[in-house]
């Protein structure tokens, strides 16, 4: 399966027993399905079919179809009703008769009044097929174009994940150094703070000493540890790329393990003890916010 944009458009034409019918689709993203179909009178017997037609192929976004007719040689021949034009034209005239500065109806007012222009002996099974097979053609060119940008997108979010793997791999390789820097600054300050300790009148030996200065040392070293942090990382970007492999709606799940992804940032940042460390939680959150905001446009 592809990984799909909601942003695309499509339009596709077909010959009816009504005329040429004109389906346009247009979408942008959107937390759920959310559609608007906008069809002339002539379409609105096809307003179910269309929606779940839609609701079949289009799983999320903000969607809106036009529809709409344009009579032509191969549309069935069309009579007009003399029973509601003449109804019409009395209604005018008792208007007219109220209102005599009222505007009259034109011809062309008349022939687009409901009822007035009416085709005999329709198949209304046909023109429906015929409607969906215009539908289904727009749909397939609206999904291609989803697709594409959906490609281009997925594309994007594999750099970004190679972009974390590098500040996480260069960060995890600095650590040692890192840490044994940390740890010899840390123990010349206990010991210069404890050295009052050492007293003739002291009862703590120089051994106690050294052992509690060592114990502060490897507490303050496992707060300052990040390998946690730095595996999940790497767990969150394999899961990325597995979620883009499958492909189909990715949308919510990708949008659930970024969130994770700059958790684990944070927290890096949280326990930033050298300039280096903090570097790094600001590169990562920035290619996260920028995976996030790429995310928002998959289905």
């Amino acid at each position: 399966m592809t990984v799909a944009s909601m942003t695309g458009y499509a339009v596709a034409s077909g010959v009816t027993p009504l005329g040429t019918v004109t389906i346009e689709c247009r979408s942008v993203n959107s937390r759920f399905l959310d559609l608007t179909l906008r069809l002339n009178e002539d379409l609105r017997f096809a307003d179910p079919l269309i929606r779940e037609t839609l609701q079949k192929r289009i799983a999320r976004g903000k969607v809106e179809i036009r529809g709409y007719i344009t009579p032509d040689e191969n549309a069935a021949p069309v009579r007009i009703n003399t029973t509601v034009l003449n109804r019409l034209i009395e209604v005018q005239n008792t208007i007219l008769e109220t209102f005599p500065q009222a505007n009259k109806l034109s011809v062309s007012n008349l022939l687009a009044m409901p009822g007035v222009m009416v085709i005999d002996r329709l198949d209304q099974d046909a023109v429906a097929q015929a409607v969906l097979t215009v539908l289904n053609n727009m749909l397939d060119a609206f999904t291609a174009s989803r697709a594409r940008e959906g490609e281009a997108l997925a594309n994007v979010l594999l750099n970004n994940c190679e972009q974390i793997e590098e500040v996480v791999t260069d960060i995890k390789g600095r650590m040692p150094d890192i840490l044994a820097h940390i740890e010899n600054k840390l123990r010349e300050r206990l010991e210069n703070a404890l050295s009052s300790a050492l007293t003739e009148k002291s009862t703590l030996t120089r051994e106690e000493v050294s052992d509690r200065i060592r114990q502060e040392v490897v507490l303050y070293a496992l707060r300052m540890d990040v390998e946690e942090e730095i595996n999940r990382l790497f767990t969150h970007v394999a899961e990325v790329r597995r979620i883009l492999k499958k492909g189909g709606a990715v949308g919510r799940r990708l949008d659930f393990v970024v969130q994770e992804m700059n958790r684990e940032a944070n927290t890096l940042g949280s326990k930033a003890a050298a300039i280096e460390m903090t570097n790094a939680s600001v590169a990562l959150k920035v290619i996260i916010e920028q995976m996030r905001e790429q995310i928002q446009n998959l289905e």
